[in-house]
């Protein structure tokens, strides 16, 4: 039996890019699709969302002189580009998965509601949301926290090149120790930032718990659904 019954997976742009420096990385993409595809096929259900930092990131680009609005409308689109990579990705692993957006952009993708993901996710089939929030000013991880919190995810599972939430950086303090467990009151206290204040206080206010584990190493996923002590988990 997995430990989660309906996730909301959120995925980071930059691990699509794999070895390379800009992009899709074939190989990853397919990586994870086979990924999720076994859990879905073990009836997780799985809503999925996706950052665009491979494509676009809007503040990098409001920091180049694009316009702050302008530069997350094409963050936005850079997501729907990534969401729809891997929507045939898990095709070709077969299983059935729609891509919903924020914005309106038929025929590219369905207009995203609560009614629909639920209802494609109670078929079994996998919903990716594309197009953030659809509001500028506003991260994919705070789209990841809203989109988990409207379906009723049991815990939004953030797939990182990490393996969890650690006191320091571990690349820069070789005395930082990982956190199998720690409460969003103490991400305060000690000004850790897993996620920008907006998604990390949706969550908190709507007790949506958050997994944040290494989503690259092969294999994890099914371990966390296994419910393996695997990366950190967030909680009230």
């Amino acid at each position: 039996m997995a430990k989660y019954k309906r996730i909301l997976l959120k995925l980071s742009g930059e691990s699509l890019m794999g070895s390379q420096q800009y992009g899709i990385d074939q190989q990853r993409l397919s990586d994870y699709a086979e990924e999720i595809a076994d859990i879905v096929k073990g009836g997780t259900q799985v809503g999925i969302v996706i950052g665009g930092g491979n494509i676009f990131r809007g503040l990098s680009g409001a920091a180049k002189g694009f316009d702050r609005v302008k530069g997350d409308q094409m963050g936005m689109l850079a997501t729907v580009i990534n969401s729809l990579a891997l929507n045939s990705a898990l095709n070709n692993a077969g299983v059935k998965s729609k891509v919903l957006t924020a914005i309106r952009m038929e025929p590219i993708g369905e207009y995203y509601s609560k009614d629909k993901a639920v209802e494609l996710l109670s078929k079994g089939e996998v919903v990716i949301i594309s197009a953030g929030t659809s509001n500028p000013y506003f991260t994919t991880d705070t789209a990841s926290a809203l989109r988990g919190i409207e379906i009723e995810a049991d815990v939004m599972l953030k797939g990182t090149r990490v393996d969890g939430i650690y006191s320091a950086d571990p690349e820069k303090d070789p005395d930082a120790t990982r956190f199998e467990t720690i409460s969003f009151d103490e991400i305060y206290a000690k000004g850790l930032k897993i996620m920008d204040l907006t998604a990390t206080t949706l969550c908190k206010e709507n007790d949506l718990p958050i997994l944040v584990f290494n989503m690259d190493q092969k294999g994890n996923l099914k371990r966390v659904m296994k419910g393996e002590s695997l990366g950190t988990i967030v909680h009230n």
